[in-house]
């Protein structure tokens, strides 16, 4: 069984920076790509940002030169920067994770409950 907890949202300022955490826990035995998502009410989930497991980054045009995706993988944890922030990026944001665990011999993917980020203006 696999867990991932988001941390780090939270209410900001237009302008203002935050960072999230995904922890990732339980039997992996590798950790794939991982991605953020967000959501906001109404409308469907999209893609933020996503980091393969050798580093490559991508990002939805609309973050690019203000949001920065990490990982560390000593630690299965995903990261995600979030700079100059606009009431846009007001959503709830989910990790998302394709991990393969000692259970099944192919990558699955996890996912997170979401944390709600807030940017006010």
């Amino acid at each position: 069984q696999v867990q991932l907890v988001e941390s780090g949202g939270g209410l900001v300022q237009a302008g203002g920076s935050l960072s999230l955490s995904c922890a990732a826990s339980g039997d992996i035995v590798r950790m794939n790509t991982m991605g953020w998502f967000r959501q906001v009410s109404g409308k469907q989930r999209e893609l933020v940002a996503v980091i393969t497991s050798g580093g490559n980054r991508d990002y939805e045009d609309s973050v690019k030169g203000r949001f920065t995706i990490s990982r560390d993988n000593s630690k299965n944890t995903l990261y995600l920067q979030m700079d100059s922030l606009k009431p846009e990026d007001t959503a709830v944001y989910y990790c998302n994770a394709n991990i393969v665990t000692r259970t099944y011999t192919y990558a699955r993917a996890y996912w997170g409950k979401g944390t709600l980020v807030t940017v006010s203006s």
